[in-house]
């Protein structure tokens, strides 16, 4: 009877269970999960073997690292010409700023990357940082700017490079946001003349290209001013990036609120808050905390499209480009050039991309305690 027992117990006993972890088994559920997978990465491995060995080849094995174009014009097309990088560093980076006095943009920014290094930790997000950030801001313009505690007064059209395109991109956000908020409140609100008046300027304003809005700030706007007032260049087209920003802001924070339910606020006026209470400790924080991908999308266009400033004589870091590219001696050497300036772009873009992703995960982490 026992041996009975026992070969039943045998017979019904499951499989061992397979392991769900390590190489083999992430390749099988990522790469090759199905036969189509498979084929679609043996196609890209095939591409890679064809072309790693050549690129390697290009930028490092024959690539020239010196400063030197005629080294480069002997290499020709076998091999990368980084030397164009360390002729023309400065003038990619800072533009046409006065070369003795670079050292200001350089300050300038290291100033303004460290704050936006502490505002991404919760530690640091207390009331003293909204005025750190306003010092911040005047002393970035100042250093800039120069005419006071003994700094050389250097022109807004000669501000170009990597600290223009920061100063474009942060001051945009930052004031676009708030800016955006009230657009989309605006949009729900029940007053009819203010729903409309919000309505009309986010479809006018999202009906037309980035470089309409700046030729118009930059060329038609003077037009309109009497003679003795002159605005400069540079204010013009970051009021003009600060609006063009914040309506499309504005239609992304109104679908988040949007996805409030209406018994928040149902239970808002049942515990008797008034209507700038619900938006400001109900609705709004809920409201952005749904949209924190897409408002980071709209973060990045916003960096990316301050390229267009060139059109308008302002030379951020792609303007700044196009100058160093000027020189007959490294002019063949574009490529290189246009890579430099892609990295830096990929590298600012992919960190917002990754802390967005973390501040997902925070908040939702919080959401669920």
């Amino acid at each position: 009877m026992a041996r009975d027992i026992d070969t039943t117990l045998l017979s019904s006993a499951r499989p061992a269970p397979v392991a769900d972890r390590g190489l083999g088994r992430w390749l099988r559920a990522n790469l090759f999960s199905s036969w189509t997978n498979s084929l679609i990465t043996l196609a890209i491995l095939w591409l890679a073997i064809l072309i790693v060995p050549e690129l390697y080849r290009w930028a490092i094995a024959n690539a020239v690292f010196q400063p030197d174009f005629m080294s480069c014009r002997a290499v020709g097309r076998e091999g990368a010409c980084w030397g164009m990088i360390a002729e023309k560093f400065r003038l990619i980076f800072f533009g046409r700023y006065p070369y003795l006095e670079q050292w200001r943009p350089l300050v300038a920014t290291l100033l303004m990357a460290g704050m936006l290094w502490i505002s991404c930790y919760p530690r640091f997000w207390r009331k003293w940082l909204a005025p750190a950030w306003a010092l911040v801001l005047l002393a970035f313009i100042l250093i800039l700017r120069g005419g006071v505690f003994g700094l050389e007064y250097v022109e807004s059209n000669l501000w170009g490079g990597f600290p223009l395109t920061l100063l474009l991109t942060v001051v945009g956000i930052f004031l676009a946001l708030p800016l955006a908020v009230l657009i989309a409140l605006g949009r729900r609100s029940k007053l009819k003349a203010i729903r409309s008046f919000c309505i009309f300027y986010v479809e006018i304003v999202r009906g037309v290209p980035l470089i309409t809005v700046l030729f118009t700030a930059s060329f038609l706007f003077p037009l309109f001013l009497p003679p003795e007032y002159n605005i400069d260049v540079l204010l013009r087209v970051q009021i003009g990036i600060i609006l063009f920003t914040a309506a499309y802001l504005a239609e992304t924070i109104r679908g988040g609120l949007q996805a409030i339910p209406g018994g928040q606020y149902e239970a808002a006026a049942a515990l008797g808050l008034g209507y700038w209470q619900t938006v400001r400790k109900i609705t709004l924080p809920q409201a952005l905390r749904i949209v924190v991908a897409p408002l980071v999308n709209t973060f990045i266009s916003t960096f990316m499209d301050t390229s267009l400033v060139t059109v308008v004589s302002l030379y951020d870091l792609t303007g700044a480009l196009r100058l160093a590219l000027g020189d007959p001696n490294w002019k063949a050497f574009f490529m290189e050039g246009y890579l430099f300036v892609a990295a830096i772009y990929l590298v600012c873009c992919y960190g917002m991309s990754r802390y967005s992703q973390w501040v997902e995960r925070r908040l939702g982490a919080a959401s669920r305690r």
